[in-house]
């Protein structure tokens, strides 16, 4: 099926509808929030990456397969994840402890096209 959602990017991305990536150059408050909670954002979901490599040898390098099954063997992951954390099978966390909320605003962002609309709507509702 489709499921709705967005990727996030850092600014090696251009800007897509689907792609959203960070201000460049912020001119204003809600844009430097919006920055700041993109790349909180990204960290979380890097530092997700890395507990879930490190408890499964299969995630360490190419996953070898069609790009449906390999949503279904990172899904399968984080199932077998969630029933050990529910287990108690608790694994360390020694590199999740390292926030690197550096800003990543350099690099090439597309501002044509929806992308750009998209990203403004969100930075000025949402933040």
């Amino acid at each position: 099926g489709h499921i709705q959602g967005m990727l996030l990017g850092d600014s090696g991305y251009s800007l897509k509808t689907y792609l959203m990536t960070p201000y460049l150059n912020p001119t204003e408050a809600h844009m430097q929030r919006y920055n700041t909670a993109h790349c909180r954002t990204r960290v979380l979901i890097e530092q997700t990456f890395g507990v879930l490599k490190r408890r499964f040898s299969c995630l360490h390098s190419e996953l070898r397969l069609s790009p449906q099954r390999a949503c279904v063997a990172v899904v399968a992951c984080c199932v077998l994840h969630n029933i050990g954390i529910n287990r108690g099978d608790i694994i360390s966390n020694s590199d999740d402890n390292d926030l690197n909320v550096a800003e990543d605003v350099d690099g090439v962002v597309d501002m044509g096209g929806n992308g750009k609309t998209v990203r403004d709507h969100i930075a000025r509702n949402y933040f």
